[in-house]
């Protein structure tokens, strides 16, 4: 795994190889930032921007926020080894000044923080419903700033309602996955 653009186009990521994780494919990734930057629909930029990273994995969303200028980036993960791969990719790309890790579920970090975003990226395992309790809750939280961007990442066929507060600017899907593009009012 790579990352697809920004000042550290071409360095590697590393990544878990298991059943149980699914990792952000370049072609996908490279395809989400192309619509951030290229859609008129879309005004927030990457630049300077706070960006949170939920069920981050090893960050290769956050990682390539930072890659294209983001001022910030939040990482919220819970699993013991994809952690321990999160902060040596961290380490590698030298982001530590840069970035922060929340070693919790990302409910647990929905009751703590008290930090505004820009750009969200949800990327919860394609199995887990619980999501869009979550996103209810970030939204009811308001830790998002005015102009915001919140990207969900799920599987093709799932068709949950998110409408209810979730502006939603376009649906893309990309073989098996599903990528949601909206903005919270």
């Amino acid at each position: 795994m790579r990352i697809v653009g920004g000042k550290l186009k071409g360095k590697k990521i590393n990544f878990i190889k298991s059943i149980f994780t699914r990792p952000l494919r370049d072609m996908v990734r490279e395809n989400i930032f192309n619509i951030i930057l290229h859609s008129n629909s879309i005004d927030v930029k990457i630049e300077n921007s706070s960006v949170l990273d939920l069920y981050s994995g090893v960050g290769s969303f956050g990682i390539e926020c930072f890659s294209r200028g983001a001022e910030k980036i939040s990482f919220v993960e819970k699993n013991y080894e994809t952690l321990k791969i999160l902060k040596n990719n961290l380490i590698n790309l030298k982001m530590n000044n840069k970035s922060i890790i929340h070693e919790k579920s990302v409910d647990d970090f929905l009751k703590i923080n008290n930090e505004k975003f820009n750009i969200v990226f949800f990327d919860p395992p394609f199995s887990e419903n619980n999501y869009l309790q979550q996103l209810r809750s970030f939204y009811l939280s308001k830790a998002f700033n005015k102009n915001n961007l919140i990207i969900i990442h799920r599987e093709g066929k799932n068709s949950e309602k998110i409408q209810d507060f979730l502006k939603i600017i376009k649906i893309v899907k990309y073989g098996r996955s599903k990528i949601i593009f909206g903005t919270l009012n």
